[in-house]
């Protein structure tokens, strides 16, 4: 008698017959998750780039403009769409800022980098004014701040997450200082 061959595990052709099937991420669960990896993974992330063999060309995240750019390219790696809004904040004096949104626009995330004309004062009224602005929009039911202090201005992140995050019948607010 002739033994019969395993099954294969997966029905895919392009895959080996005794590979297991590809787990399917499931992206409408819990999206904050993957936000935050990406924002505690920025620094990391930003420090090798800077850090390239032979003096190579890079980016540098110099600004708020710099640091869009390369949160959105990270952002794209856990989701498949990645839109952009853009508006005028109050505190900007008629400059557009631009705000990542994921998960079909439900999550606005606003990018900030923390500076020498920065005081945390100014950064709390800055994300209340976000906080307004995308209550009002009505849009998006979580507004996600990632703050990115490379030098370690903000002498209390945790107390900053901690007085700015906040959850109402509208709108959450979750704020990440980073790195820490």
């Amino acid at each position: 008698m002739r033994p019969t061959p395993p099954m294969p595990l997966s029905d895919n052709p392009s895959m080996p017959p005794n590979m297991p099937p590809m787990p399917e991420t499931v992206r409408n669960d819990d999206p904050l998750p993957l936000i935050r990896k990406v924002c505690q993974r920025f620094h990391s992330v930003a420090r090798h780039l800077r850090l390239r063999k032979d003096y190579r060309p890079t980016i540098e995240v110099d600004d708020e403009y710099d640091l869009q750019d390369l949160l959105c390219a990270l952002l794209k790696v856990e989701f498949d769409e990645v839109a952009t809004d853009e508006w005028i904040p109050p505190y900007t004096e008629g400059a557009s800022r631009t705000t990542l949104l994921v998960n079909r626009d439900q999550i606005a995330i606003v990018a900030k980098k923390t500076g020498p004309g920065l005081t945390t004062k100014e950064l709390t009224d800055q994300v209340l004014a976000d906080a307004a602005h995308y209550r009002t929009q009505g849009r998006c039911s979580t507004l996600f701040c990632f703050v990115y202090d490379p030098e370690g201005r903000i002498g209390s992140p945790k107390r900053l997450e901690t007085t700015l995050t906040s959850v109402s019948e509208h709108c959450r607010i979750e704020v990440l200082v980073a790195p820490k």
